[in-house]
Formats: structure tokens, sequence, C-alpha cells
């Protein structure tokens, strides 16, 4: 038996090559097969298809057409986010560009967790960090220099990793949240074993200022054991919550904020609507996510600190990897970037993506998905057949059939599943259940957004 052959050193292009055609003839004959957003007949007819081509998970001997014939499967049973009708959550299509930068990242297969593992792809995401952090402190009275990045696997990450720091740096510390606040939030503080966070209401979808205030007024502790987590794009509707506001109410308290900007944290990119997130800068601590609002595959996280100082409590010595006379010799210490040990180089798809798009490139398709949500909710305002939550703040539209139930409403979202016709989010808001439809395709056109209703209306029970 041969030795397979590798995907890098000097033979591992000439060896990929031929590979490649592989995977993406596959990936082609497998979307045609599949022939729409996601495959029909629901997750037994998926299972049973994937049980057919993996046959023997782990057979004796090993069979040649395992990569095409895998890789056919997965695309003919996935949910595509190119596809225009694939729009439930935020689950965007990939750049063509950033997917071939990571596959260069996964064959030099860089570990981030010490110098001598990835020489170049340390030193790259010391610079897209700091460039990073810098755009999102823009605004802020800090001296330049002192903001800084973290990587992270997505937002779940970044809100522990925020609620962390909270707790390091005010030696303990008690979560103050909206009723809007993601999932993530709750579930760190169980985590870290904070108290039960304090939720604040938040009647029409954010964060209520003035409710928000009683709370800070009230809670006891010493001031600056408070910590408010902030949402600018809720998961829900794509909200933003009053950012600037509550930033004042956190420093007439003294307590220190976190903005969960994972969907709505790109708005900094284009010019027409980076003033929403006016307030953004004065966080201490800021989620970003460019595996959704960014186009990257996933996963592209990133946790922007105000002040790198209170990144010092992650630090951790491992001799094997940051040993002290090295790091005194100038090896740089990548262990206290993460509470990860090994960490793929995720910045390299996101360093090609803003060195090829730019800022103009990246703005544009961020205004373009936000105009495509604005033209849907014209569609269906303009329908009788249809009843707007409101109107989009980001690229999120709800709406639902008049007159159905929310039996109707759900019913209707899972037969499209099941048909594989189309992909609808759901989301629970003023005691009554909507279809969400989700925008991050810029290819999406007019057309497209007709034929989504259309489906909506035709598998409506009436």
């Amino acid at each position: 038996m041969s030795t397979p052959p590798l995907a890098s050193g000097p033979e591992g292009p000439g060896a990929l090559r031929p590979l490649l055609d592989t995977v993406l003839d596959a990936l082609r004959e497998g979307a045609a097969a599949r022939g729409g957003p996601l495959p029909a007949g629901g997750p037994e007819a998926v299972a049973r298809h994937v049980r057919d081509a993996v046959g023997e998970v782990l057979p004796r001997e090993g069979r040649d057409d395992a990569l095409r014939v895998l890789v056919h499967a997965l695309a003919a049973g996935s949910a595509d986010p190119a596809d225009p009708l694939c729009a439930a959550h935020l689950h965007c299509p990939p750049l063509a560009v950033a997917a071939a930068a990571d596959l260069a990242a996964a064959v030099l297969n860089p570990s981030l967790d010490s110098w001598d593992q990835a020489p170049a792809a340390s030193a790259l995401e010391a610079l897209v960090t700091a460039a990073l952090a810098a755009e999102v402190y823009s605004g802020a009275d800090e001296p330049p220099g002192r903001a800084d990045a973290l990587v992270t696997t997505g937002g779940t990450e970044s809100n522990q990793l925020a609620l962390l720091l909270a707790r390091e740096a005010r030696g303990g510390v008690r979560l103050v949240c909206g009723a809007n606040a993601h999932h993530s939030l709750h579930r760190a503080a169980w985590l870290l074993g904070l108290p039960e966070p304090v939720v604040v209401p938040a009647p029409a979808g954010t964060m209520d200022p003035a409710a928000l205030d009683e709370a800070l007024t009230e809670l006891p502790g010493p001031r600056g054991s408070l910590l408010v987590a902030a949402t600018a794009g809720t998961t829900d509707a794509g909200l933003l919550d009053p950012l600037a506001d509550i930033a004042d109410l956190c420093a007439a308290h003294g307590a220190r904020l976190h903005i969960d900007a994972a969907y709505g944290g790109s708005l900094l990119l284009s010019d027409r609507h980076r003033a929403r997130l006016d307030g953004l800068h004065r966080a201490d601590t800021v989620t970003l996510d460019l595996h959704k609002l960014g186009w990257q595959p996933v996963a592209a996280g990133l946790l922007a600190v105000r002040k790198a100082s209170d990144l010092a409590v992650l630090r951790y010595s491992a001799d094997y990897l940051n040993a002290d006379d090295d790091t005194e010799a100038g090896l740089p210490d990548l262990l206290g970037r993460s509470l990860r040990t090994t960490r793929r180089p995720d910045i390299l798809k996101i360093a090609v993506t803003l060195a090829t798009l730019g800022r103009a490139g990246l703005g544009a398709l961020v205004d373009q998905v936000c105009a495509h949500a604005a033209g849907l909710a014209d569609l269906i305002a303009a329908d009788p057949g249809f009843e707007l939550y409101d109107r989009p703040v980001i690229s999120t539209v709800l709406f639902r059939p008049t007159g159905a139930s929310d039996a109707d409403v759900a019913a209707v979202r899972r037969t499209l599943l099941h048909e594989g016709r189309a992909v609808l989010g759901r989301a629970a808001l003023d005691g009554r259940l909507w279809l969400k439809v989700t925008l991050l395709n810029p290819h999406t056109r007019p057309g497209d957004l007709a034929t989504l209703l259309k489906l909506v209306e035709g598998h409506t029970p009436r």
C-alpha cells in the first residue's frame, strides 16, 4: 500500500490539483441533484441518503471514490446559503476569494498557539486584529494603539470572553442584559459561575433605557460591579439597542459595557449605515462575527477590547509553547491570545477579503443586502395577503400571512423545508409567530423575493 500524498510541501500542489477538480465536480453535480435551496424529504430522507453514500464508516480497505461520493452527498444534502430562497438564519454565502484563502490555511495548517508553528500567520493576525480594533474604536478618546482584538470561533466564544474579562477586571461582576439578548450571554454567565443575569425589559425588541437606569440604580453591590450587555443586531429581528443612551447610563453608574455586535457590527464598513452604530466605540468589549454580515466561511469571530491591558488575565505559561527565555529572546507569546490552544489561521481569509474588496467593496455588499431587505418589506407592505412586522433595520424581515394562526405560520415553514422549496426562519415577537427572512446574499434579485412570497402564499392553509 502506497503512502498517501500530503497537502503541503513541494509535492502538495501537484497532489491537490486533481483532487480539487474532483471536489469542484462533485459540488456542481451535488447541487444539481439537490435542485433547490435544500434537499427535499426532510431529516429522514437526508439521513438515508448520507448513510447510503457513506456505507461502512471505517472499512477494512479504503475506497478510491470516497472524496467524490461524500462531497456529492454533502452538496446534495446541504442548505445552500447562496440560493436566494435559503434565507432563514445568519448563515452567509461565503465569498469565493475567502473560501480559496481558507484552502491555503488548511493546506499549510499553521497552529496559532506558538510562533514556531505559525510565523507568518501570527504576524498577520497581529496586524489585522489591531486594524479591526482601531476600526471599532475609531471614535474613542483612548490614545492610539491601546485597542486590540482576539480571533474567536464566533459570537458565543466572544461573549463568553467578554464576561470573563469583565469578571477579572472588576473582581467579580453581575450581568445586566436586555430580554432581547443572545442566549450565549446567559450560558456564559452560567459557565463562569456568575450570578443569574438581571434581565431588563425590551418592549419593542430593544433594551429600554429607562428600565436599565432603574435596574442600575437599584441593584446592590459596589460601584463598578455591573456589566451591561447591549445588542447591535438582534437574532430575531436585526434590531439595534440605543447604544449611545446605554453608554451614557453605564458611564453615569460606573458599569462596564459590552456590545454584542455579532450581526450588526459590519455596518461599520458602510458609509451609509455606519452612523447606526453610534456609541459602539464607547464599549469596553465588542463582539463581531464576519461569518455573518462579512461573507466569510465559518469560523470568523472577533472580540475587540478598548484596553489591550484587559487581555493580560489570559496570559499563561506552558514551557513547550512560550518558555520565558524564548519570550525574552523575542519570540511572540501567542498563548494569551485565546482560551484555546490549537487554533487555525482564520485570520487569513479575513485579511484576504479585506485587501481584495477594501472598505468600498465590503460596504457596497452591506448596502446591497440592506436594500434587498427594504425591497422585500415594500413588497410585503403592498400585498394585503401579508402582514409586515416592521421596517427592517439591517437585513432581517419579519412577516406573516394575513389572518393565519401561529400554527399555520409554523406549518408553512415546515412544509417548505420538507419539500426543499425554501428555508425560512421563525421568530416569536409580541406574542405572535412570524416568518423570518435574513437576507445576506448580495446576488439576490427582486424576482427571487417575489418568488419567495408566492411560495409562502401558495402553501398557507386558508
